[in-house]
């Protein structure tokens, strides 16, 4: 009887470390994404610029500069709301940013705790997004080839091909961040009681 009582417990521990594993971390110079409780991809990061961002509304906040990538990752306390579509507010900021004047979504695929899209910018190149959501986490990552994206997405659907080929803007020079324009944009505040 012993037994049975040490290997449920063994069971339950087990069961209750592999729902607690975040669906995003970063760490070992790789980013880590929770597919499944037993399958995480990683990605290699390298010659990164990371930046601290700071907010009363935020626990934890930072931007990541890569060749290829630009990821924000928000954590904001249980108390805070967004004032929108989170990811709606990422875009709308990433297009004035980049003073797009046409923003069309050429593809769309949805997974718990994902959402992949793909679009085409001014006519002239394509643009790949990642947002990841958690209780009170939000990463969204841009991908200016394809280097993430497709592997990434090809974890949840294995035949995934990316169909959109040589049009990117490796030009592109990204250092925004909604928790920065957050004084002046007013992205979240704390929920009214």
């Amino acid at each position: 009887m012993f037994d049975n009582i040490i290997k449920f417990l063994k069971f339950v521990f087990k069961r209750v470390t592999k729902l607690s594993i975040p669906y995003f971390s970063l760490g070992e110079n790789n980013l880590r994404f929770k597919i499944t409780s037993e399958f995480i991809y990683k990605y290699p990061l390298s010659s990164m610029e990371t930046k601290t961002r700071y907010d009363s509304y935020v626990i934890s906040a930072y931007t990541l500069k890569m060749d290829d990538l630009y990821l924000e990752y928000i954590e904001t306390y249980v108390d805070t709301t967004w004032s929108g579509d989170t990811f709606g507010l990422f875009i709308s900021l990433l297009k004035d940013e980049i003073s797009a004047k046409r923003f069309d979504l050429v593809e769309e695929y949805i997974y718990p705790h994902y959402v992949f899209r793909t679009y085409f910018v001014d006519n002239s190149y394509y643009l790949n997004l990642v947002f990841i959501y958690e209780n009170s986490k939000n990463i969204f990552i841009i991908d200016k080839k394809e280097s993430l994206f497709t592997p990434l997405l090809r974890s949840f659907m294995k035949t995934y091909d990316f169909d959109f080929k040589n049009k990117f803007n490796n030009n592109l020079d990204f250092n925004f961040s909604l928790v920065k324009k957050n004084a002046i944009n007013n992205y979240f505040r704390v929920t009214s009681s």
